[in-house]
């Protein structure tokens, strides 16, 4: 190990062919988008994936290349106009850059990972890197707030099943944002020091706001708000903002409502781990095992976090 290039980047640049996918559904796959960049650039072959709250079965049968795995591309028909795979897609396609990004329903861990099994296969997959918008991914369960966890811990469980993939990573990328959905941060930074504590921890490095990637994102960002303009990411907005040298309660949509932002430099630092650490740290993630719908992952949560004798209280920043 030496300290640069930063560990999670070594890692992937010592894949060939490297799939990014967005572990939390919505926009969550935007937040590889300059990791995908870059990693194209140094000639690594990149494919981009995404879990998706968009109506995937409401799309032509063409589109389907496994049970739950849909490829999409720019001109995917749908008559749902918030497709975050499909604006990707067709960013994408504007800037030549490859532009497929395969999709997968909301479904429990069994049908997840027999997807990402079959893309695995069917791509020649050697890394598989998770990426979240945010930070709840990082939670062990027991925090007093967990975020939205149901398809970051699905996505997670599917693919710490994937043990024939060698290299299996998770990125997370707009540090602070969960505070929205009443992430407490601190316990965040304890759970990545009991990882560093692991040799699971990977570091963080920030996303120069000068390089070509961070342009680039910028504009796929600006791209999708366009697309989709009652519905902008947040997640995505929060960080464009931070890129831009923006702080404090910046407002981008209307969608915060009353809520206080705190844009700030954080949210421009990738967090790395590795799959099988985060996963031997999570608390409750056998118990999602045999999921097959979505709906049995968060009542399988909700009933883990209801066993508790206590949780563990938020806790302030003491700087």
């Amino acid at each position: 190990m030496t300290l640069f290039p930063p560990p999670l980047l070594t890692r992937l640049l010592s894949a060939e062919r490297i799939l990014i996918a967005g572990a939390g559904g919505g926009f969550d796959v935007y937040a590889g988008l300059p990791l995908a960049l870059a990693l194209r650039a140094a000639g690594r072959e990149v494919h981009l994936a995404n879990s998706s709250f968009s109506n995937l079965y409401g799309l032509g049968l063409d589109v389907w290349q496994a049970p739950d795995l849909a490829r999409i591309t720019p001109d995917v028909r749908s008559a749902d106009s918030y497709f975050p795979e499909r604006s990707l897609a067709r960013w994408l396609r504007a800037h030549r850059q490859p532009d497929t990004v395969w999709a997968f329903p909301s479904t429990g861990v069994q049908p997840l990972r027999a997807a990402y099994r079959a893309l695995v296969e069917q791509l020649g997959i050697d890394a598989v890197l998770l990426v979240d918008g945010g930070t709840d991914i990082l939670l062990r369960g027991d925090e007093a707030g967990l975020g939205t966890p149901e398809e970051d811990m699905a996505s997670l469980a599917a693919v710490a099943g994937l043990t024939e993939v060698p290299t299996r990573l998770v990125a997370c990328l707009g540090f602070g944002i969960d505070a929205h959905h009443g992430v407490n941060h601190s316990l965040v930074l304890e759970n990545l020091a009991a990882l560093q504590r692991d040799g699971g921890y990977l570091g963080a490095f920030s996303l120069p706001a000068d390089s070509p990637e961070a342009a680039l994102y910028l504009d796929a960002v600006e791209h999708a708000r366009d697309g989709c303009p009652e519905h902008p990411s947040i997640v995505h907005g929060s960080i464009a903002a931070a890129l831009r040298g923006e702080f404090g309660d910046v407002r981008f949509t209307e969608r915060t409502g009353n809520s206080a932002l705190f844009i700030n430099p954080l949210m421009t630092l990738y967090f790395g781990v590795t799959v099988e650490a985060l996963a031997a740290r999570n608390l409750y993630l056998d118990r999602l095992e045999d999921t097959v719908l979505m709906r049995q992952v968060a009542t399988a949560i909700a009933a883990f976090q209801d066993s508790l004798p206590r949780q563990r209280p938020p806790r302030a920043y003491p700087h």
